[in-house]
């Protein structure tokens, strides 16, 4: 039986990276301290690999951004508007790779980022190639090879991790109309038929593609396009050993196809898809000679494998399979989970009785070795004692007093339908918040966060380690909220944030106020770029003990006459954007967020705040893989986000916000959620995304975003006002609002403000000239 492991944290255990790499961006630091990093970061997960004894490593696994961009670049599918970027002979490979990733504006030159959007139903974000009718492709950049070669140096032979050629092109998106990306294989085969080829030559034995779109449904065509790459792949190299690695869901109605392609190892998920291994042990798969790697150790969350469960899988696939065809594995790469929790040292952060609950990235490498180790004991009595420590800890946990509350349970039990409808219609609810609020044509705002500098961090940093005095904070937290307020009355946004200083994370800070949460000091994922986070864990019931913003936004709207938002975080956020207890159903974790951001969404009310946001960025990304369970999931998500945001008179005025999600597919969904406003993101794609709220006639206001906070450009008046145009194209002048992308906390405060102010212009030309128009009074 051979151990393997699908990708690793790149990051490095203390976010190497990410320093390495805003360093450079701002010009502090040389590329070759960046090159240096991600070399140290590679060597030391190759080797913790190694000394694990896990038999197939991967390579390839690690990026400076994106392993998605990297293919784009790889394989030449660089867009037109970067070409004078990559043929200028001053510029590196690395100028053009973050370019693409995050915009170029400079020399002269400004050139928007290419689109981000979800990585299947995570929390990471990738960047979507674009493709054009009969594209070319061709190989661009070495980095495969490079980093396989680099390996080798080092006396580690790796399994080169390469996203299938499907999966690529469904990855992306077509930039023109009159045909589908799928059309494009033949073009792009060829490539990665000449990326293997270098590959075999160096003296590579397997090598593993990635299509976890064979979890997701399928075309006749898409369908085609497998059967086609992968004979001819088998044609072309008969002693190379390929792997085709699945995860996320079943195979589903992609079974059939998955067993019959010709490859010598298929992966599959056991941990999000359990049954699947008898489905594929009752196909004509055990007469082939295909391996088969089970993914029993979870590579999306933090619970330690149940040992006795696992051992059942494996067991099972020995029996019908033999030994020799059968591996053990995560689920999925690793890039999902935090580094190391061995740098868990404070046990005042995360107790000892629940750390015992838990494994990081390094434990499930330990975790697949020691599966290994087990399977191989034949005695029963050899094995009941060899996995007793692992049982009592999976015991502890199921019996803990910690988790179960009896009072929440009886709370979310008790949920009617009326929980989750406003007292009145979007129409009667518009007029009377109309003549409430009273707000301009197009009103402006921001979505709620503002830089979170270096000063800010430090603050919260000193307040933890005993440095500041909470009294002290505050009045520091307090000026901060001062002058943002000041300065976006005097540039004349019209419903004002308060800037969240106070806030370390969106779902962490509530987290933070909740019982049931827990917190790592070093528990960091990727999210996307050097963009990381540190979820917090939900490991027991959960309960809103007493406000949680309440302070803050009563302090703000006492400092302003303007309207002060109230900043929340939706309950399916909190939900996705955590490491998630898994011994209840998800709907029955969000139902008791719902109900603890329900109490405060009522606590703001009462304290006098008008307009309350509570975000939903997440919504889409929690969508089953396979469309057949999207309306279960869908009902108990939109009824979570109406249960929190029900509770209020007809004239508070309620918003969501989602950004970097499709949504053309579920915008009814969305209708449902019944937000008086929803700001989107919309930028990127030229507001493209709009298209669906047109479609559909969407009743309630919509504020398209018209700024790439995910970027450090800044757009100019005229792009602004050419968006803006373009959203009123679709959108009614009454329900259209103007705003950012998203919140502004990863940016700098001399590009917010500049972008904000041009925001602004353009908007009161905007309104000036419809005012003109329609022969209202400015």
């Amino acid at each position: 039986m051979l151990t393997q492991n699908l990708g690793y944290p790149r990051i490095g255990a203390f976010r190497e990276l990410k320093k390495a790499s805003e360093q450079y961006w701002s010009g502090k630091e040389s590329l070759q301290n960046l090159l240096t990093t991600g070399k140290k970061i590679r060597e030391a997960n190759w080797t913790l690999q190694k000394n694990a004894q896990i038999d197939l490593i991967p390579s390839n696994d690690f990026s400076f951004y994106d392993q998605v961009l990297d293919m784009s670049l790889i394989v030449n599918a660089i867009p037109e508007r970067y070409h004078e970027i990559a043929e200028d002979r001053n510029n590196t490979e690395n100028d053009l790779y973050f370019a693409m990733a995050r915009g170029y504006q400079k020399d002269g030159k400004d050139i928007i980022a290419m689109e981000m959007t979800k990585w299947f139903d995570t929390n990471y974000h990738y960047i979507v190639p674009e493709f054009h009718k009969n594209q070319k492709f061709s190989l661009f950049s070495n980095k495969i090879t490079n980093e396989y070669q680099e390996a080798k140096v080092l006396g580690i032979e790796t399994k080169p991790v390469i996203i299938g050629p499907v999966s690529y092109l469904l990855l992306g998106k077509e930039k023109e109309d009159g045909f589908h990306r799928i059309e494009l294989i033949k073009n792009l085969l060829p490539v990665y038929i000449e990326i293997i080829e270098k590959l075999e030559k160096m003296g590579a034995q397997w090598i593993q593609l990635d299509e976890p779109f064979l979890t997701m449904d399928l075309s006749d065509e898409e369908k085609k396009a497998y059967h086609l790459v992968y004979d001819q792949l088998r044609k072309k190299f008969p002693y190379l050993k390929i792997m085709v690695a699945t995860y996320f869901d079943c195979t589903g109605d992609n079974l059939g196809l998955a067993v019959v392609l010709p490859i010598d190892a298929l992966h599959v998920d056991l941990v999000r898809c359990p049954s699947q291994l008898n489905d594929i042990l009752q196909t004509s798969f055990i007469l082939s000679k295909t391996c088969l790697s089970l993914g029993v150790v979870d590579g999306r969350n933090i619970w330690i494998n149940d040992f006795e469960k696992s051992l059942s899988f494996i067991q099972k696939a020995v029996e019908i399979l033999g030994e020799d065809r059968v591996m053990i594995a995560p689920s999925c790469s690793l890039l999902h989970t935090p580094c190391d929790l061995d740098n868990e040292k404070d046990e005042t952060v995360l107790t000892a009785e629940i750390k015992q609950w838990m494994a990081f990235a390094k434990q499930k490498i330990e975790e697949v070795g020691a599966l290994k180790k087990l399977a191989s004991v034949k005695d029963p009595q050899e094995l009941a004692a060899a996995i007793k420590p692992n049982k009592d800890i999976i015991e502890s946990r199921k019996k803990s007093t910690l988790i179960h509350k009896p009072q929440v349970k009886e709370r979310v039990k008790n949920i009617t339908d009326a929980d989750s409808r406003r007292a009145s219609t979007f129409d009667i609810r518009q007029k009377k918040q109309e003549k409430a609020l009273n707000l301009p044509l197009f009103p402006t705002t921001t979505i709620g966060s503002f830089p979170q500098t270096d000063e800010i961090r430090q603050l919260r940093a000193k307040l933890k380690n005993g440095t500041l005095t909470q009294a002290d904070y505050e009045e520091k937290v307090k000026s901060e909220i001062d002058r943002s307020i000041v300065w976006q009355e005097e540039i004349g946004i019209d419903v004002l944030v308060h800037g969240e200083f106070e806030r370390n994370d969106m779902v962490e800070y509530f987290g933070e106020q909740l019982d049931g949460y827990v917190f790592s000091q070093n528990g960091w994922v990727q999210s996307y770029g050097s963009r990381c986070v540190k979820p917090p864990i939900i490991y027991g019931d959960i309960e809103r003990s007493k406000p949680m913003t309440v302070k803050w936004s009563q302090y703000a709207q006492s400092k302003t006459n303007h309207y002060m938002k109230g900043m929340l975080t939706g309950p399916v956020t909190i939900l996705q954007w955590s490491f998630v207890r898994d011994d209840q159903p998800r709907s029955e974790t969000t139902m008791q967020i719902a109900l603890a951001i329900r109490d405060e969404v009522t606590d703001l009310e009462k304290a006098g705040i008008k307009i309350i946001q509570i975000d939903e960025p997440a919504i889409r990304e929690g969508l089953p893989l396979h469309k057949v369970d999207w309306d279960r999931y869908l009902n108990w998500a939109v009824t979570a986000f109406r249960i929190s945001a029900s509770g209020v008179k007809d004239e508070t005025q309620i918003h969501t916000h989602m950004c970097y999600s499709e949504f053309n597919d579920i915008i009814s969904h969305i209708a449902d959620m019944d937000a008086d406003v929803i700001t989107i993101e919309t930028s990127r794609s030229q507001m493209e995304l709009l298209d669906a709220f047109a479609d559909f006639n969407y009743p309630n206001e919509i504020g398209p975003g018209v700024y790439d906070i995910h970027s450090p450009r800044v757009p100019g008046v005229s792009e602004i006002e050419h968006l803006l145009e373009k959203a009123l194209a679709v959108i009614p002048a009454r329900n259209l609002w103007v705003n950012p992308d998203c919140g502004l906390k990863t940016r700098k405060w001399a590009e917010t403000e500049l972008a904000l102010k041009n925001m602004m212009i353009a908007t009161k030309k905007l309104r000036q000239r419809v005012n003109e128009t329609s022969g209202i009074e400015a």
